[in-house]
């Protein structure tokens, strides 16, 4: 059996309400600033820890709290904390919950 893969503040909530399986993927605020300033930093030397904080945290705050398809959890989603996770163990972890999903 084939599916889509989608991902986004809205896709379980708003725009595939209908998909077989959601994921909720969440994280240690503290571990989401320190990765996405890696990943800025390397585009931009000067950008400071702080700076990426408040840019997350606005973003959260606009996101959540927007009139239209705001970023919550879906009723059916399965919760995936990558605090301490690597991206292949993230995977795993989503590949297995779809095999479940498929044989289930």
């Amino acid at each position: 059996k084939k599916g889509i893969v989608m991902d986004g503040r809205d896709i379980g909530t708003t725009v595939f309400p209908k998909a077989e399986l959601k994921i909720f993927v969440t994280a240690d605020p503290a571990i989401r600033v320190e990765r996405r300033f890696k990943e800025l930093y390397a585009k931009n030397p000067s950008i400071t820890v702080e700076e990426v904080k408040a840019n997350l945290e606005m973003r959260d705050y606009i996101d959540s709290n927007r009139e239209f398809s705001p970023l919550r959890r879906a009723e059916d989603a399965v919760e995936l904390d990558n605090t301490n996770l690597t991206r292949d163990e993230q995977l795993a972890i989503a590949l297995q919950w779809a095999k479940e999903k498929i044989a289930g």
